[in-house]
């Protein structure tokens, strides 16, 4: 295969124009690429061809496209592909979002995520500075991660939605230049909006919502598209592009799982989907254990890992959701998993790969948010890493069946439901049906409350129709009124 540079075409926040895109696709094809990837902080990865790189970059300069070299210009990155599909309420709207991108008259050097505070389908600290929304409407918590480190600092306050480009930009300067008192440092050089905190941040519990297939939504569909080797054909995104654009529809969006997410498929279009994915041999039904994982770019590696633990976890029909697998064959930081793969340095002949060893880590409590790892395994070969996993993975759901959850609903219940008293005996005449009750007496024929009906005196008769005590039985309360 002929040698490759590898660019990157950012689309902020992960919202696709579909025209856009097609222009970009078109110039791929013309310098020969046929597949195309997408990355993890939701841009577009493009090999092309050396032979024909200056010819690639000529025509996006004429169409205005810009793209950046691996290292170069990360993407914003943001939740918004996840609303109205996976967060269908709040004050974050998909116009606030596009509000908050036009603020950046700038392109970030570091890497910047603007996410809902709600969902767990975008990593909230993979960026260098993190926006998070917080429970006040336009306040934002921050985070900033230190390049290289996994080393995160709480910002004291909350930000006013207008004012998140110019502190990041303050930041992202701040950090540039060594500096670590950036809150004390932003605060003396730069006006800005803020708020006290009210209370810490508080993330929802991680689940992967499914992102595949089509799916209701609203009126129509929204359908997710994966591919297991990462490669989107060439010819397939132009037919996407080609549909949404027959259609109006406006916008395609890409994930931070490598994937593509299309919203608003009115029905009496679904036919057209149906025949793209078909006449592409496209599968939008992959195993669920599929899904959840997070391979550094640009890995051929990775993948081969992945799929090889992959098919171990099927054929031991292990169940893995709630949790998050990263691959990490690099010595990356800021990658998102509760589960991490790490692939250590071979210390005999990088060529050998069966001497190639790995660690196997995971966060406390399983939670992906954090940057905390704790040794499971060590220096493990890569058939062993099936089995390990599955382990790893039981653990995970015994730790939590410690607390007995349908014992404690159960309890909780029978705590709310009062406990039933005893059906009350009463005495009923068998000839008008009116009730005495021991509990209350007789007023009209002095005899006190409480007296039991077998201590009433002879005299007594029935108030209503004079029938003797011998014309009245036992009843239940329960039952009275059944009776006739």
């Amino acid at each position: 295969m002929g040698r490759t540079r590898t660019i990157h075409i950012n689309f902020t926040g992960g919202i696709i124009s579909p025209g856009h895109l097609q222009e970009a696709l078109q110039i791929a094809a013309g310098a020969g690429v046929t597949d195309v990837r997408f990355g993890l902080r939701q841009q577009l990865l493009v090999d092309v061809p050396v032979k024909n790189f200056k010819q690639f970059s000529t025509q996006c300069k004429q169409q205005r496209i810009t793209f950046y070299g691996e290292e170069e210009g990360p993407n914003i990155t943001s939740s918004y592909p996840a609303a109205g599909i996976f967060i269908t309420d709040g004050w974050l709207s998909e116009g606030i979002y596009k509000d908050v991108f036009d603020l950046f008259d700038y392109t970030p050097a570091l890497k910047l995520n603007i996410c809902d505070s709600r969902q767990t389908f975008v990593p909230f600290f993979t960026g260098h500075i993190n926006w998070i929304a917080s429970e006040h409407a336009h306040y934002w918590h921050l985070f900033v991660r230190f390049p290289g480190t996994d080393h995160l600092l709480a910002w004291p306050e909350l930000v006013y939605t207008n004012h998140i480009a110019r502190v990041s930009r303050q930041v992202e300067t701040l950090v540039q230049n060594g500096e670590t008192n950036l809150y004390e440092q932003t605060k003396a050089t730069l006006e800005y909006m803020g708020r006290p905190l009210s209370k810490e941040l508080e993330l929802p519990r991680f689940h992967l919502p499914y992102y595949e297939g089509f799916n209701r939504y609203n009126n129509g569909y929204w359908l997710g598209i994966y591919q297991r080797d990462e490669l989107f054909p060439l010819s397939f995104l132009q037919d996407i592009c080609a549909i949404c654009l027959e259609t109006r529809t406006g916008q395609l969006y890409a994930t931070s799982w490598k994937t593509i997410i299309i919203k608003n498929i009115d029905p009496a279009h679904r036919n057209l989907w149906d025949y793209t994915l078909g006449k592409h041999r496209i599968n939008v039904r992959h195993a669920a254990n599929e899904l959840n994982w997070q391979v550094e770019d640009n890995s051929a590696d990775g993948l081969v890992l992945k799929r090889h633990i992959i098919r171990h976890f099927d054929i031991e029909d292990v169940r893995t959701y709630g949790l998050c697998f990263s691959i990490r064959m690099e010595s990356a930081s800021g990658q998102f998993g509760s589960v991490v793969i790490r692939k250590l340095e071979n210390k005999y002949n990088s060529r050998l790969k069966y001497l190639q060893r790995y660690d196997i880590l995971y966060t406390p409590g399983f939670n992906p948010n954090t940057s905390t790892l704790l040794m499971y395994r060590e220096q493990v070969a890569k058939e062993h890493l099936g089995p390990y996993l599955v382990s790893l993975c039981k653990e995970f759901y015994e730790q939590g069946s410690e607390t007995n959850i349908l014992q404690a609903f159960v309890s909780s219940k029978e705590a709310a439901t009062p406990l039933q008293q005893p059906d009350k005996k009463l005495h009923q005449c068998t000839q008008c049906l009116s009730v005495y009750d021991e509990t209350l007496g007789e007023a009209e024929q002095d005899i006190a409350p409480g007296t039991p009906f077998d201590a009433l005196p002879d005299s007594f008769s029935c108030s209503l129709c004079g029938a003797a005590a011998s014309a009245f039985e036992e009843i239940s309360e329960s039952t009275l009124g059944v009776k006739l």
